[in-house]
């Protein structure tokens, strides 16, 4: 599934689910632009991809906010190209119960997870439609098909982003721009990690009874990304372990 010519942007690049994004495109042959708050760990990002042979850049970026969105685009085209493949990946996901959510925390949760790849999307999508080939692929969350305790900001701004993903591939089917998502089940991140949960013991109440790493949802990501999937927009691909098994 070669992606040469093309030229990606991860959001949220820097570690996690992002970094194996990023490497598993590039490893695809295309340019890779890693977005992150962190600058730093776009960097070490980017560095790992080109070391192995790759195509790649590390640029410090707020994807949430849209001057900020601007300049890396701009930064991105200027050393890549044009942006043919987005992927919205950049998040946050904090545990608060419910009633303990200030308005602060909750429009900066629907701030970073909902609005951030919207203004993604309203910047890059233009030259796709132009050029008639693209790829939005929202990594969007497991908890939107089955809820998380203590997130319900989290999951407002996911299921947001499942809406914004079937909206936008209905109105830009026939342009050649497809738009998919892919939500992640239980995978072994630092965001994980951090979390309050008990991650050996839920592993075991999954079907497959491990906990799924990055490179899972990168070789989802990749096949969303290729041209074999040219005929598939506004669709879910669940990588989760059998956590989930309905059709949305």
């Amino acid at each position: 599934m070669s992606l040469e010519g093309k030229v990606a942007v991860v959001t949220g690049g820097g570690s996690g689910i992002g970094r194996a994004i990023a490497v598993r495109l590039a490893k695809d042959d295309a340019a890779v632009a890693v977005w992150d708050l962190n600058g730093d760990t776009a960097a070490e990002t980017a560095k790992m991809i080109t070391d192995a042979g790759g195509k790649a850049i590390g640029l410090e970026a707020d994807c949430a906010d849209k001057a900020a969105i601007k300049a890396a685009a701009d930064q991105t085209r200027k050393e890549l190209g044009e942006i043919s493949i987005l992927v919205n990946n950049a998040g946050m996901a904090p545990f608060t119960p419910y009633m303990e959510i200030t308005e602060e925390l909750w429009d900066k949760v629907i701030a970073v997870n909902l609005k951030g790849p919207h203004l993604c999307i309203r910047e890059m999508l233009p030259a796709m439609v132009e050029a008639g080939w693209g790829r939005i692929i929202n990594i969007t969350s497991s908890s939107t098909q089955s809820g998380s305790f203590g997130q319900g900001h989290y999951v407002s701004s996911k299921g947001g982003l499942l809406g914004l993903t079937k909206a936008l591939a209905l109105e830009f089917a026939p342009t050649g721009v497809t738009v998919n998502m892919v939500p992640p089940g239980f995978i072994d991140t630092p965001m994980l990690r951090a979390a309050p949960v008990d991650v050996e013991a839920f592993a075991q109440t999954l079907p497959m009874k491990r906990v799924g790493q990055p490179e899972d949802i990168a070789a989802a990501v990749a096949f969303l990304a290729s041209e074999e999937a040219g005929y598939m927009t506004g669709q879910t691909i669940s990588m989760n372990g059998g956590r989930y098994m309905g059709s949305a």
